[in-house]
């Protein structure tokens, strides 16, 4: 069984927000997530005997079988429970009763506050899966294909068009850590909160890179090394559909606005993707399009998350 990496357990003992992770963790965890994918055999029992409970509030297709298929391929097995957090009973009991019986909790939720309020009394490690702010493992998986993809990627530019949600925002911090240079544009409406930028520019002041944000696709996309984009409407917002649509009209990845990236630059979604809305049936099946390397490493990167917190 091959020995984890010095250095690899993570001291806030919870990830719940990319921020957890000390820059050392960070990158210590993206050396393993590869690790882990070169050689899965070596690693297969490491979480032997010990068990995670995934708590989804949402539907999922890539995070819930992720998850499940880590834990079992690192020898743990995973208990589902979906539906609300909290609505039978409190969920400080929720929590403090998964405590005496699992080894750690995977959270899937509407509000972030659900994932605070779990660690917050939980005894057991807590992993936010996804909410309402923060996306944190698909940031994490995301980083994993570029450096795949790029090797070294300082410098490098990271355009993100569209709706400044919880992946723009893990997105923008990731990027900021790894000294790449992140734009996005959004409407004005649903641009990046004030907050999450100013955590973002403090940390790329720290590693050389620079934090664009603007109204104009064009200009994000200009020059970049990868192109990110994501639904119009995420779960939760179907009653705001039509309104996005008409507002991100304009905002759609096509082969004339992916023409202003490099030559050598990558389309990147962490899907479901909507053809025909944020995206073009052409962009994303072209052959720079690595949005199915990203759904892989979702894989790789939450089994690394997992032995740092729990093995």
């Amino acid at each position: 069984m091959t020995p984890l990496p010095a250095l690899s357990r993570i001291a806030h003992g919870d990830f719940t927000r990319d921020l957890d992770l000390t820059q050392e963790e960070f990158l210590t965890l993206l050396d393993l997530a590869s690790e882990v994918k070169a050689s899965p055999a070596d690693f297969r029992a490491h979480l032997s005997g010990r068990s995670v409970a995934l708590l989804f509030e949402k539907p999922s297709l890539r995070t819930r079988l992720t998850f499940e298929l880590a834990i079992q391929q690192l020898g743990g097995f995973a208990i589902l429970n979906d539906g609300p957090i909290g609505a039978r009973e409190p969920l400080k009991d929720v929590a403090r009763n998964l405590d005496r019986w699992v080894n750690g909790i995977v959270a899937r939720t509407f509000l972030q506050k659900t994932v605070d309020d779990l660690a917050r009394y939980s005894r057991v490690p807590v992993i936010n899966a996804l909410s309402d702010l923060w996306h944190p493992c698909q940031a994490l998986a995301d980083m994993q294909t570029l450096r795949e993809r790029f090797g070294s990627v300082r410098g490098m530019k990271l355009a993100f068009v569209g709706d400044g949600n919880n992946v723009a925002n893990s997105l923008m911090l990731c990027a900021a850590r790894l000294g790449m240079n992140f734009a996005i544009a959004s409407p004005a409406k649903y641009g990046v909160e004030e907050s999450v930028t100013a955590q973002a520019q403090a940390i790329a002041d720290q590693s050389g890179s620079r934090i664009s944000l603007t109204q104009d696709p064009s200009q994000a996309v200009r020059g970049a090394h990868a192109v990110y984009t994501d639904v119009w409407a995420s779960m939760g917002e179907e009653d705001e559909a039509a309104e996005r649509r008409t507002a991100f009209a304009d905002y759609q990845i096509d082969d004339e606005l992916f023409g202003l990236a490099e030559p050598d630059a990558v389309f990147m979604h962490c899907l479901p993707a909507k053809r025909g809305e944020e995206v073009t049936g052409s962009v994303i099946e072209s052959p720079r399009s690595v949005v199915f390397d990203q759904a892989e490493n979702r894989l790789h990167a939450q089994k690394a998350l997992l032995l740092m917190l729990l093995a």
